[in-house]
């Protein structure tokens, strides 16, 4: 199955980056695994994608980071969901869940 590149996910990176993190903190590198992994390796995240969307959200106040060792030993930036970022997210699926529908009828009509 072909993998999606980050431009086609432009628009939802930051949905699937809260949604991610609903379940506890991870650093950059994690959360491109994980999402990679639920997606069955559809989605792919580069890091030029992912960084400034972590940064971006963090100053919106959707995340929270702190300074903490990886299982591997290595120093590296934890995010993890806000109060507010998890508004967003149930805001954001919400959106999402209409959206879908809608195309969903347009391609099945």
């Amino acid at each position: 199955m072909p993998k999606t590149n980050s431009d086609q996910l432009h628009g939802t990176l930051d949905m699937l980056v809260l949604k991610t993190l609903q379940n506890g903190r991870l650093h950059g590198y994690a959360i491109a695994i994980r999402l990679e992994q639920l997606s069955n390796e559809v989605l792919q995240v580069e890091e030029g994608s992912l960084y400034p969307a972590l940064y971006r959200m963090e100053a919106r106040g959707w995340l929270s980071s702190e300074w903490g060792v990886t299982d591997t030993a290595r120093r590296a930036r934890f995010y993890r969901l806000t109060r507010q970022g998890r508004r967003q997210l149930e805001a954001e699926t919400e959106s999402w869940t209409r959206l879908t529908a809608a195309v969903q009828g347009v391609l099945g009509s």
